[in-house]
């Protein structure tokens, strides 16, 4: 590989990641390793080391394609009449920012030698909970629990004197009261602005058998959000054929007893599924009469569902005419080619605000953001 390759390559795969594609650590080693041994002599060659390495979804090739006709028309594919032979590439993995220094390859022979700098931990929060080994869940597990969630505001029925101002509503009785020594003469006025509050936060976790690979880390980050001081009130409930509310088990400071203690508490845990009944219990029992008006309410399911659709859809309905936001939360997203085919899930999802993916720590971290607002609703 030519001198100033390694650049090169770098510089393609940050083109790549601001294009919005993907681009793990991992996947920059492999290119790395491919181009050793493709070298840079044929675009072609280039192109396909990139497409087989950096490309992980269908619908991200046509990016790749775009990024690759702009980024490699100032950075031309040529090849070095000094090397006829691309010499071995010989890749020093540093983890957690390491400095591996400058030591030649193992084996002795001439070489270039790239150091590419990883986290275990940035991958591991991209990869699929269902995946992961002990050890890896247990990492999982802690940083699903140090998330700090924090709910939406919304401006409440309390006022409260402003401290800047003109601004806000203006306050006759303070402005009385500050200008009692100079006769009554409002000199100086008063204002008074509302007091926001963090809206409620209802969750749905969906505990059936199809769920079980991510069930206990959805109920770990509803822990998290229950122990969250700065999000105000949380509910959460468990469902399969049956709806049971977890509240006071998740309220419990250590996560492995709460969900442990939610765990026996819910009779069908692993268990099948109707969607419809219990979506219609909790709206005639909690939702529609004020747990869920204004609130946030969460449903965290793959939308399998053994009812009738039609309750389904009639149901969400009801939720969203009460909260004021609806956010779904489907592990199956994230699959390749997923489309939401299943029957509860195509009912439920014209109701649904925001369809995000639950399969890795990473958008669990990203439904943090769509919970507090700061994530635009698409």
């Amino acid at each position: 590989m030519m001198a100033g390759a390694d650049r090169i390559v770098t510089g393609f795969c940050v083109a790549l990641r601001a294009a919005g594609l993907s681009v793990p650590t991992g996947s920059v080693v492999s290119f790395a390793e491919a181009l050793g041994w493709v070298g840079l002599d044929d675009e072609n060659a280039v192109y396909w080391a990139g497409r087989a390495t950096l490309v992980r979804r269908p619908e991200d090739a046509a990016v790749f394609d775009r990024v690759f006709a702009s980024y490699w028309r100032h950075h031309p594919v040529v090849a070095s009449p000094a090397t006829p032979e691309p010499l071995p590439l010989t890749v020093a993995l540093d983890e957690d920012g390491a400095d591996s220094g400058d030591a030649p390859p193992a084996d002795g022979t001439d070489g270039e030698v790239i150091a590419v700098r990883y986290s275990a931990v940035e991958v591991l929060r991209r990869r699929d909970l269902a995946k992961l080994n002990p050890a890896e869940w247990a990492e999982a597990r802690r940083l699903i629990s140090t998330l700090r969630v924090s709910s939406e505001v919304r401006p409440s029925r309390r006022r409260r004197a402003s401290r800047g101002h003109g601004r806000g509503h203006p306050d006759l009785r303070g402005t009385v009261r500050r200008n009692l020594r100079r006769g009554g003469v409002p000199i100086e006025r008063a204002w008074k602005v509302r007091v926001m509050r963090p809206r409620r936060v209802v969750f749905l976790l969906d505990v059936s058998g199809s769920m079980e690979p991510y069930a206990r880390a959805l109920a770990r980050f509803a822990h998290a959000a229950v122990g969250s001081r700065r999000i105000g009130q949380v509910e959460a409930f468990a469902f399969g054929t049956r709806l049971t509310r977890i509240t006071k088990q998740l309220a419990r400071r250590d996560p492995d007893a709460a969900l442990g203690a939610a765990a026996e508490s819910v009779e069908d845990w692993s268990g099948g599924t109707r969607i419809g009944s219990v979506l219609q219990e909790f709206n005639d029992r909690w939702g529609v009469r004020g747990m869920a008006r204004g609130a946030i309410v969460v449903i965290c399911s793959d939308g399998w569902d053994r009812g009738d659709p039609e309750v389904v859809g009639a149901e969400m309905a009801r939720i969203s005419r009460v909260a004021h936001r609806v956010v779904w939360v489907n592990p199956l997203k994230s699959s390749p080619g997923y489309a939401p085919l299943a029957r509860g899930m195509a009912a439920a999802l014209p109701y649904v605000d925001r369809f995000v993916e639950g399969h890795a720590v990473e958008s669990l971290e990203q439904l943090a953001d769509v919970i507090s607002g700061r994530e635009p609703v698409s």
